[in-house]
């Protein structure tokens, strides 16, 4: 509809902010019946897996489909990535409880429908599970992983025999970098880092900017949903997700005021489409920006005579895992994910290092990863649901922790905290007073569900 607006039938224009009206309205209806279908649904998973929340699956399937479609097909800056996400969690939790499962298997069922829809979503195995286990369960357990694994390869598999084998992101073949431009790469990760550091801060003052609006919180979809169609008429091919422009990018790098612009505009559009909290993600808008940046950031280079205009392909990719790195504070992730995506396994360590260096500088700024800080927010804002008082969770003792080397006797444990069983490698083994625990072993406790999340930071307190 767009483009038909651009080729002279400027009368479109009308229609297409009544179509997004009407979308608008009904989304707004959607998110009111059931608030949890808003964003991207990863915290919400998160939440889930934390035993934080408790939510009706079909409910939540339906709605986050529809509305999902209709929100990111109108021509959002959203990704559909994390809608998937929470999809495949919801479907997980659906068969979870049609066979009446216990806690610690529908969290391993939420876990693989996450870790499937990523897979899908993005034609990257590896990266699903991953991003389940680094980002959104905070803990690399065999009881999730094994899962995770075999749901994510499954549901890649479906989506290779469905939609071919070609990576999502095929930019052509990438030069090898040679080391004397590595100091380059080091300055790349820097500035990507205090970039990625700006988008987390920007991205949580945009859901408090939407409050001065003084909508009812489910209409705040109409703002974007609005300027949609006159940033559509300008600007057609800037509209979406962003996997376009990235493989455009691959093709031909625009000069360096033209990037800038598109920088600007994707990032602004980009908060005010997810900040008004229609369903819909900021991964792949993230490695959108994070391509652009590196371009960008490359054409200074070129500009500089610091380096040939052939390596800037390389600055895209590489930038794309550095940023996300950043904003995530998922270093592993990134690199598989980009390593996947892009289907190039030569570029392992200008990836890794520039990745760690953006990691590094958004950790020193104190900055958290951007969805734990979205679902302390959506904690903060939920009203209670009813959930059950006692809750099982799964936790990981790490060396140099209060749990590792002592005995469970000998541990402080939180008020109405009950070690139920300790899980060593494949063996399972009895919680009694004197068990020393050891680095690598699992325990799984009973807790106040209202104090799960403190009791799962507290007892990873270095000792």
């Amino acid at each position: 509809m767009y483009t038909y607006m651009r080729t002279g039938h400027q009368g479109l224009v009308f229609i297409a902010l009544l179509i997004n009206l009407i979308f608008g309205i009904f989304i707004s209806q959607l998110i009111k019946q059931q608030p949890q279908i808003s964003g991207s649904g990863i915290p919400q998973v998160e939440g889930q897996l934390l035993g934080e929340l408790h939510l009706n699956a079909f409910a939540i399937l339906w709605r986050k489909f529809v509305a999902g479609i209709l929100a990111i097909g109108s021509g959002l800056m959203l990704g559909r990535e994390g809608p998937s996400i929470q999809l495949g969690a919801t479907v997980g939790q659906s068969i979870a409880e049609t066979f009446k499962l216990d806690e610690q298997n529908t969290k391993s069922l939420i876990a693989t429908g996450a870790a499937s829809g990523l897979a899908a979503a993005f034609n990257a195995p590896l990266a699903g599970v991953m991003f389940v286990l680094e980002e959104i369960y905070h803990s690399f357990s065999p009881f999730i992983w094994v899962g995770a694994l075999t749901g994510a390869v499954t549901a890649d598999a479906v989506s290779t025999i469905v939609f071919g084998q070609t990576p999502v992101l095929a930019v052509g073949q990438l030069p090898n970098i040679p080391v004397h431009l590595y100091g380059l790469l080091l300055i790349l990760g820097l500035v990507l880092g205090l970039f990625g550091f700006f988008y987390q801060k920007v991205l949580l003052a945009s859901q408090t900017l939407y409050r001065y609006t003084r909508l009812p919180k489910y209409l705040n979809g109409l703002i974007p949903l609005v300027l949609v169609v006159p940033l559509g008429f300008i600007w057609t091919a800037g509209l979406g997700g962003g996997n376009q422009i990235i493989l455009g990018l691959g093709h031909h790098v625009p000069g360096l005021w033209f990037l800038l612009l598109m920088v600007v505009a994707r990032f602004v559009f980009s908060m005010i489409s997810y900040g008004s909290g229609l369903p819909g993600g900021i991964f792949l808008p993230i490695l959108t920006l994070g391509a652009l940046n590196g371009a960008m950031i490359g054409q200074v280079f070129v500009l500089l005579h610091w380096m040939a205009a052939t390596y800037l392909i390389d600055f895209i990719v590489i930038g794309m895992a550095a940023y996300f790195a950043a904003i995530g504070k998922a270093p592993f992730t990134a690199i598989i994910l980009i390593v996947e995506m892009v289907g190039s396994v030569t570029h392992v360590l200008p990836l890794a290092l520039v990745s760690l260096v953006a990691y590094a500088v958004v950790d020193g700024l104190n900055g958290a990863p951007i969805y734990e800080s979205l679902l302390n927010r959506l904690l903060a804002n939920e009203e209670e649901v009813g959930q059950q008082d006692f809750i099982t969770i799964e936790l990981p003792v790490l060396a140099g922790t209060t749990l590792a080397d002592h005995s469970i006797r000998a541990i402080n444990w939180p008020k109405q905290t009950i070690v139920i069983m300790v899980h060593r490698g494949r063996q399972e083994l009895l919680a009694n007073g004197d068990l020393l625990l050891r680095p690598g072993d699992t325990i799984f406790l009973r807790v106040p569900k209202e104090d799960s999340k403190k009791i799962h930071d507290q007892l990873q307190v270095a000792d």
